[in-house]
């Protein structure tokens, strides 16, 4: 009921509900107000003109990456020390990690400030907690994801295949609406500990008989504010 709270005072379409919706994250920073965020953003309409997709795609992403981190716990081997900065990588097409990189700025997960790198060496990958992996790379997951596997680093992808290859969580659309999908099973293994509250907002989650509630509870809550 707090979520749902705190859901009605944010518009709840287009891009007036996403400038809205960072507003009020920046005013109120803790659990509930990044939940409302992402739940925001799962109900904000995608738009799919070639016009203003590209941006709107990005934006809406780079709020979903800098939000995760906050339902997810890493351990404590994964950080070089307890002033490392949360290291989010991109590999491939950049054009979104600069968009990245300006959303960041006003985040700090588990107290740490975020910095975005663009990785282009195998070796670069190590030091990432979240890798992001372009769709240009597609062709590439087995090698991508190889070099993350034994490491705690969240592997986010945007293609439909990208779980299935291995990776812990894909962006899909569905219904003009940008959602996620979770491999519950590859992030336990990383030794990530998913939020629940995070996994009932997916669209489905691999290896988690309860998965299927998280799309229609979103529905339902937003039934409920409007």
């Amino acid at each position: 009921m707090h979520v749902v709270f705190k859901l009605s005072r944010i518009p709840a379409r287009g891009w007036e509900a996403l400038g809205a919706c960072h507003e009020h994250f920046q005013r109120h920073r803790g659990g509930a107000a990044r939940l409302a965020l992402i739940l925001t953003l799962l109900l904000v309409p995608y738009p799919t003109s070639a016009q203003g997709s590209v941006p709107a795609e990005y934006r809406i992403k780079a709020s979903f990456l800098t939000t995760f981190p906050s339902f997810i716990d890493w351990p404590a081997s994964a950080f070089s020390s307890t002033q490392a900065p949360f290291l989010v990588c991109v590999k491939g097409d950049f054009r979104f990690g600069t968009t990245l990189a300006e959303v960041a700025r006003a985040t700090s997960p588990h107290g740490r400030r975020v910095d975005v790198r663009w990785v282009r060496r195998d070796e670069e990958v190590r030091n990432c907690q979240i890798l992001f992996v372009s769709e240009s790379e597609a062709k590439k997951y087995a090698q991508v994801l190889r070099i993350a596997q034994g490491l705690s680093i969240l592997t986010v992808g945007e293609t439909n295949d990208f779980l299935g290859a291995g990776g812990m969580l894909s962006f899909v659309f569905q219904d003009g609406t940008l959602q996620f999908e979770i491999n519950l099973a590859a992030a336990n293994a990383a030794q990530l500990r998913v939020s629940s509250r995070l996994l009932v907002l997916a669209r489905r989650v691999l290896n988690n008989p309860e998965s299927s509630v998280g799309y229609e509870t979103a529905h339902k809550m937003s039934r409920k504010v409007g």
